[in-house]
Order: C-alpha cells, then structure tokens, then sequence
C-alpha cells in the first residue's frame, strides 16, 4: 500500500484536502468517491517527488526539532512494547494533527509495507531525516536494539533543540536592545534634533564641530533614508550572494575563528555538536570511521568541517582518534585526553559519552559569557550616542552663554 495526497470536493463544493493509503490513485478515487467526496487531484505522497515544485526546499515537508524529537521518542516507545515498525508508525500517524506530519509517516509505512526496511524508507525525506539519523537507525537495525537506540536517538535530538534554544534565548536580549536603540537614535536624528538645531542654525551662531556632524548625519537620514534602507537591504543580499561560494564562505569562517569571544563560542559549539553527534553513533554501533565522517557533516564552520574530514582520512589509513583530532587543532585539550584515554582502556564509547557532556556543559559556560559580555558592550554603545547627540545639542547652549556672558 502506498499514501496518496488528495483534493477533492465534498456535496456543497467545498475543497476538502487529505491523505489516504491504497494500493493505487484508482482505488484511492473509489475510496473518495465511497466517502461522498469528488476527486479532483490524486497523487502518491512522496518527499522526493510529491510537488510539483520539486527543487525548491520551500515546498518541501520539513518538521521542526520538536516535532522530530516527539516522533522518535514514541516510536521508541511503542517499539519496546513489541508493537510492529508499521503499526507503530499508523498508530503515531492516527494522532498528528498537521497533515504534513500524517503523510509523512504514512509515505514511510506505506515502503516499509512494500518490504523495505526502516532507514531505507526514512531515504525519502533526506530534508527531515539527515544522513546521522538514518545511519543510527540502520545500526539500530543491525543490531536488534532498535528500541534503545531510537530513544538514545530521541534524547539527542531534544539535547541539540535544548542547546539551540539557548542561544537563541541568550541572543534575544541583545537583539530586542540593538532594535530598539536603532529606533531611539533614528528618532533622535529623524526629528528631535533637526528641530533643535534649526533655533541655533537661524541665528546665526558657529556650531560645534561635533554639532555640525550630527546635523549632516540628520539630514542624510530626513533625505536620503529610503536609499539607505535599499542600501541596508542590499548589502545583506549581497553578503548571503557572496557567502554561497565555498571559498568565500572559508574566509568568513576563518574569520568567525579568529574573532575575540564569538570565535572562542564557535570553537566550543561545533565540538559539542561533533562529539555529541560521534558519542550517539558509536554507541550505537556505527563503525568508527563512518561515524566520524557523519559528525563531521553537522559541524557548521566549514574550515573545523574541512579539518575533522581529514582527520577521517588519517583515522582510515590507521591513526588513533586523539591524534587526528589533535593535528585538526580545532577541539579542546581535554576533549583529546579523554578521547586517548577512552582509546587506552578500550571503553572509547563510553568516554565519548562523557565527552559530549563535558562539551555541553562548556557550552552552557560559554552562552552565559557570551550574553554576560553583550549586555554590558549594547548598554555602552546606546549610552555612547545618547550622549553624543545630548552634547552636540549643549555645546551650542553652553556657547551662547559665554557670548551673553
């Protein structure tokens, strides 16, 4: 049986969208025609092909961490209960209020059903199921611990939603403050103080030098701010444009490295994402070297991407894991200790584990640096130009005392 995607008409002509599984877009005709409903559309569900606009990930089904984390953690369960892979997957299914969740867990029952097995049909939504968690689930597979591993599986998936909600609550701060002084200052230069410095202006009295360049900075703004915007928005186009070229992209990653701060919170990011990513594989029974290059494949700095690469091809042609993460220079003393010393007592799994939670709490301690030091630099900056704009309105005041004076 197979899911097909559906519109059709109900007796009033109301389109009514849906999704069934048949054995074909015939039977699924009938099946709609029994229920009272006039098809107008009927198409196998599928994520490779089941839009017709097929290369643009926009119209792709995509679920979000959460959804992901949800899905796995009761498929997990129901599994351990000894509930077959196929009705454990109509069962999650039945429950699903979005529909784009209903179908794709159907699309994948409906190739289980065909005799594939569960990482091969998980191969149909690439967007959704990336290349380190079908490769734990194909070791799950493999090792008739399915259930353990889909709830390892779970736990981190929900541990990366749990870290990227961090930051993103340790950046919100920063962002709603960075905002609002934009709009504070753009007030201030926009119409306060074009009206103060008329009354100064009409006098004929000298400005300040500090005077006179925010009054040219205002009226660029009252002039010119539509350009400026145009310009704003085109040079973020421009930078993303630039940014998909690889060598480009190298560049500005090295950059991010180098960086005070932000380039010591990439560091410790990206290895908690690889060796958290390696720990879940190799505990799961991947082999080394294929777990290895899947980690690598979550790291979002290219250059320390690039690195750990080779390091699998040194690990390949019989290195140890401490030495080639060594010779990549990107990870942390520690984190190479113990990775050799999981390698000298033969329990490198085990020491992986402990590795990633040594990771993710580092990067705890590193948001709350990060968010520590921001705060402070936004308040500075914003206190910074108050005070340049209040000079520059004072100094024309305290000037035309010492005339009357």
């Amino acid at each position: 049986m197979a899911s097909f995607e559906y519109i059709a008409l109900d007796s009033k002509g109301n389109k009514k969208l849906g999704n069934i599984e048949a054995d074909s877009a015939k039977q699924t005709r009938q099946i709609l025609k029994e229920m009272g409903l006039m098809p107008v559309k009927v198409s196998p569900f599928t994520g490779k092909n089941s839009s017709k606009h097929k290369g643009y990930s926009l119209f792709k089904p995509r679920l979000s961490t959460l959804e992901l984390a949800t899905i796995t953690r009761q498929l997990a369960t129901l599994v351990n209960s000894a509930m077959p892979i196929e009705e454990s997957l109509l069962a999650i299914a039945e429950q699903q209020q979005k529909r784009k969740i209903k179908n794709v867990l159907l699309a994948i029952r409906s190739k289980i059903l065909e005799g594939f097995n569960l990482h091969s049909s998980l191969e149909e939504f690439p967007e959704i199921f990336p290349d380190m968690y079908r490769a734990t689930v194909a070791a799950g597979e493999h090792s008739g611990y399915l259930d353990k591993v889909l709830l390892k599986l779970a736990e981190h998936t929900e541990t990366r939603m749990k870290n990227a909600q961090k930051v993103q609550q340790a950046m919100i701060y920063p962002v709603i403050l960075t905002v609002v002084s934009l709009c504070i200052l753009g007030f201030l230069l926009g119409s306060v103080v074009p009206d103060i410095i008329s009354v100064f202006s009409s006098s004929g009295q000298s400005l300040p030098t500090i005077t006179k360049l925010i009054v040219s900075i205002s009226d660029g703004i009252q002039k010119y701010w539509h350009f400026i915007i145009l310009f704003i928005l085109g040079s973020i186009f421009l930078i993303r444009k630039l940014l998909q070229n690889p060598k480009i992209k190298k560049i500005w990653h090295m950059l991010i490295i180098k960086m005070p701060v932000i380039g010591r919170f990439s560091l410790v990011a990206n290895a908690e994402k690889f060796s958290g990513t390696l720990s879940l594989l190799v505990q799961s029974g991947v082999p080394l070297v294929d777990a290895i290059d899947i980690s690598a494949h979550v790291i979002s700095n290219n250059v320390i991407k690039e690195a750990v690469v080779n390091s699998t091809k040194s690990v390949r042609e019989g290195t140890s894991l401490h030495k080639a993460l060594a010779k990549a220079k990107f990870f942390p003393p520690l984190m190479i200790h113990m990775v050799a010393c999981g390698e000298a007592t033969g329990e490198l799994d085990n020491m992986l584990a402990k590795v990633s939670e040594s990771q993710n709490q580092e990067l705890e301690a590193s948001i709350n640096i990060l968010l520590t030091l921001l705060e402070p630099l936004m308040l500075i900056f914003m206190g910074g130009m108050v005070m340049t704009i209040v000079l520059a309105i004072l100094l024309p005041i305290f000037n035309m005392n010492d005339l009357i004076g």
